[in-house]
Formats: structure tokens, sequence, C-alpha cells
């Protein structure tokens, strides 16, 4: 122990603080956040799934946004529960990390579905296409 371990009345300063925990936020590596996301993984996993099987909107696009957002919604309870990722600098990530990293997602799959529909658009042939096929 150092002279500047001390405090002015000449007694350990660090007394007991050398176990840092995480108090704030989701908990932290215990079973019961383990179940708690669990469970909400689950629920995101068999409303979406039931949307579909029981064809609860009569428009497709309308369920896959809704299904985009569960998506969305579930990857959240993953990062927070599973991964304990927090808005503090943890690990190595922060919340400048987390922000790229999600920017790059956000561009990867919108320019992979833009490039699938134009694909489908521009390569499936037409019915006027068919009919006048020798």
């Amino acid at each position: 122990m150092s002279a500047h371990d001390l405090d002015h009345h000449g007694h350990d300063s660090h007394h007991g603080h050398d176990d840092h925990h995480d108090e704030g936020g989701a908990a932290h590596s215990t079973v019961g956040g383990y179940v708690t996301g669990f469970i909400l993984s689950v629920i995101l996993t068999v409303i979406p799934f039931w949307l579909v099987m029981g064809k609860v909107f009569d428009s497709s696009s309308v369920t896959a946004f809704v299904i985009l957002g569960f998506a969305a919604v579930q990857m959240v309870v993953h990062m927070v529960y599973f991964l304990h990722m927090n808005t503090k600098a943890e690990g190595g990530w922060s919340m400048l990390a987390l922000i790229f990293t999600l920017v790059l997602v956000v561009i990867t799959l919108a320019g992979s579905l833009w490039v699938m529909y134009h694909l489908n658009h521009n390569m499936m042939p037409s019915m006027h296409d068919m009919q006048n096929m020798p």
C-alpha cells in the first residue's frame, strides 16, 4: 500500500472497493436475467409466427413490416439480456461502436432488400413476355 492509498487520517482509502459491480441497467449474468431474456425472446418469436400462420393482416407488406418491428425489438432484448450491452463503455464497447454497428446492419439489410427487389423485378419474365415467347 502506498502513501496515495491512505486518507488524511492514515486509514486505507480503498477499503473494500476493489470489487466493481454493475449496479445499474439490466441483470448482469444472473439466472433471473437470462430467464427474463429467454421469455421475452420466446414471446417475440411466437407473436410474428402467429401473425403469419393466422393471416392476421390482409396485406403481406404490413405483415412484413410488423415482423421487422418485432425483429428489431428482439435484437435489443438479445443485446441487453444476453450480451449485457448498455450505454457505459464496458469490455471495449461504447455507444458510438454500437451506433456504428447498427448503421452497418441497416445499410447491409437495406442494400440486400433493394438488390433482391430489383433482381426480381428485372429478371423475372412478365405475363406479356411469356405470351410472346415462341
